[in-house]
């Protein structure tokens, strides 16, 4: 796996320089549309990688209290923390991923997948680790960058097609839906698969 503390270097700094491309201020349609249908407010819910982790904020201020944002890096669980002074702050976790371990009813992919250099090990063990962490018949909900991938092992977001997703889920997953997402914003629109997985 990559080395854990390069990681929290690299996730560091880009939060220290501001560079943050990919937060968009506010939940991603997709998943406030899904967060939206949830009824069961008790799930005991993960957001890995969650970044400023807005969809966090979203479900907590809607009701859902047993939700933790897991990041390698600091700075976003600090600004969620100003952002939202009541969130519980023992479910704000500052850790590697994969050496994570509890136990979820649902975990929100916000394009975590994307993030972390494209090995086949790494997704390998991304695809292990999400069903380790997931209660039985738990699920894994998100989105995921339908973009090529370049062999560019540096640039971010990583990229992959709907058919690599699929094999690297499928022997720890059941698919309820994988398609492309049709309510993405405007920016990612055709870019983005929104799925729906259930821990076999």
């Amino acid at each position: 796996m990559s080395n854990s503390k390069q990681e929290k270097d690299y996730w560091s700094l880009r939060y220290e320089d501001n560079r943050t491309g990919w937060d968009i201020g506010s939940p991603s349609t997709p998943l406030k549309t899904y967060i939206d249908q949830i009824e069961n407010k008790t799930l005991k819910i993960l957001i890995p990688g969650a970044g400023n982790a807005y969809e966090a904020e979203y479900l907590f201020n809607n009701g859902f209290k047993n939700v933790h944002v897991l990041d390698i890096a600091e700075a976003p669980l600090k600004t969620l923390k100003t952002r939202v002074p009541n969130f519980p702050k023992n479910q704000l976790i500052e850790g590697d991923f994969f050496e994570h371990s509890n136990n979820y009813d649902l975990i929100l992919e916000q394009t975590f997948f994307c993030s972390f250099t494209p090995t086949q090990d790494n997704r390998e063990q991304y695809a292990q680790k999400m069903q380790s962490l997931l209660n039985t018949n738990g699920k894994l909900v998100g989105l995921w960058f339908n973009i090529p991938l370049t062999g560019d092992m540096e640039k971010r977001p990583f990229g992959g097609t709907k058919e690599e997703y699929i094999n690297y889920l499928s022997p720890y997953f059941n698919i309820n839906t994988f398609e492309t997402c049709y309510n993405s914003i405007e920016a990612r629109q055709g870019n983005e698969l929104f799925g729906i997985f259930q821990k076999k």
